[in-house]
């Protein structure tokens, strides 16, 4: 990733950690999805969190608390169009 992508990058995430987000980005089948979601502790269903599984992290995608499907949802950073507060 690029430095640029880098900075754009943990800025979303600093967003999403705040609160709801706007997160518009291509799917792999080519359409553009506007996904509202967060990484918000307190928005998140407790038996819904993460929990401790080990599982590997990687930089080229974002995995996301889904505000109307109500599970967790990812997309990729390659396929970021734009984050707006909600």
């Amino acid at each position: 990733m690029s430095q640029d992508i880098n900075q754009i990058r943990e800025h979303v995430i600093g967003l999403l950690d705040r609160g709801p987000v706007e997160i518009t980005f291509t799917k792999v089948n080519g359409e553009t999805r506007v996904m509202p979601c967060t990484l918000n502790k307190d928005l998140v269903p407790i038996h819904q969190s993460k929990g401790t599984r080990e599982k590997r992290h990687s930089l080229e995608v974002q995995s996301v608390w889904c505000l109307d499907k109500k599970e967790w949802r990812s997309f990729r950073w390659d396929r970021f169009i734009s984050a707006k507060e909600i």
